[in-house]
């Protein structure tokens, strides 16, 4: 039997799906400029992650970022590559990222129309262990008029125009949703290309799978134990649905979106208004999985119809497959009415 492989002489590459795409969406064309930078970004933290234990990448940097998590040699790398790519691009005017205290500023003579927030590597607690880590992004349109601040910056995810993120993992995958559709491309290492490898995705209306940190069990509200619970019990006699949890949210969200089912990291006594970001985790992730057909909640408000008060605001997040959101939704309702009526 032959074992030759048939090579595809006219691959979907990424770049030609931007520009197709920005074409069919009468863009002027910035917006794929933008993508085709982050592109490159990605394929540069990509090699950086693979070479990280031969170059000498591992262990922190010494440092904390702006929401206090110790930063690793990686992190730095990874975001260094994204701003000075970004800056480059000539297609943004503002950045917010982790790793950095304030927004990050382009100069005037680099502006572009977008405000790109970012976690350049999310994860990163996992990297000396090779545990999947990400990229996550998101993109807005600068509203107003006049230089930009970080009040520009402060808008809802029913804002962004595109989103999405990257994963290193046992291959580099980038999933990228616009208003047209969601779609992922794998890295083709011998080519150097992304390749389109699904699209249009769609999520299940119902998974198999929840993923959440049971370490923190005894600090959850009843709702939250209540869900879990009748995962792990089902209340109809059926089979319980599986625990994955990996403690990157970019390598959890993409096998919620893939396989279906949950994701949370929902606020508890010890954190009560969550640990993910808004800006540069929880939003551009909750429009990947709407796009998708999915839903995303803090328990008590839809992700994307939250408005920022500051660049790094927590959010609690509950998101994944409509039907198993919307069972968690109605567990949270019953409790509030519970103790709306002990009351």
């Amino acid at each position: 039997m032959s074992t030759e492989t048939q090579l595809d002489t006219d691959p979907c590459i990424l770049t030609r799906h931007i520009n197709e795409s920005g074409r069919k969406a009468g863009g002027t064309g910035e917006l794929s400029q933008l993508l085709n930078s982050i592109c490159t970004a990605v394929k540069a933290i990509s090699a950086a992650v693979r070479r990280a234990g031969i170059a000498n990448l591992y262990g922190i940097s010494g440092t904390e970022n702006a929401t206090g998590d110790q930063q690793k040699k990686l992190d730095v790398l990874a975001n260094d590559l994204m701003v000075n790519l970004l800056r480059s691009s000539y297609s943004t005017c503002l950045m917010v990222s982790e790793e950095n205290d304030n927004v990050v500023e382009v100069d005037l003579k680099k502006h572009g129309k977008y405000i790109v927030t970012f976690d350049p590597l999310d994860g990163s607690s996992n990297i000396d262990c090779l545990v999947s880590i990400g990229t996550i992004f998101g993109i807005f349109k600068k509203a107003s008029d006049g230089p930009p601040t970080a009040a520009d910056a402060l808008q809802p995810g029913n804002n962004l125009v595109a989103a999405g993120y990257a994963l290193y993992g046992s291959a580099t995958v980038i999933v990228i949703a616009t208003e047209l559709s969601v779609d992922m491309f794998m890295l083709d290492p011998s080519i150097g290309e992304f390749i389109l490898t699904q699209k249009d995705i769609k999520i299940k209306k119902k998974g198999k799978y929840f993923s959440i940190n049971e370490g923190y069990t005894k600090y959850w509200d009843p709702a939250i134990k209540e869900y879990v619970d009748r995962k792990k019990f089902p209340q109809d006699g059926g089979k319980p649905y599986n625990a994955r949890y990996i403690g990157s949210m970019v390598a959890d969200v993409h096998r919620t979106l893939v396989y279906g089912g949950v994701f949370a990291y929902p606020a508890h006594s010890q954190s009560p208004n969550g640990k993910l970001r808004l800006l540069y985790e929880a939003g551009p992730m909750a429009y990947v999985l709407e796009r998708a057909g999915g839903k995303a909640t803090t328990g008590h408000q839809r992700i994307m119809d939250i408005v920022p008060e500051n660049i790094h605001q927590r959010v609690p997040v509950f998101l994944g497959s409509p039907d198993d959101v919307d069972e968690y939704l109605e567990i949270v309702k019953k409790h509030k009415n519970y103790v709306a009526n002990e009351k």
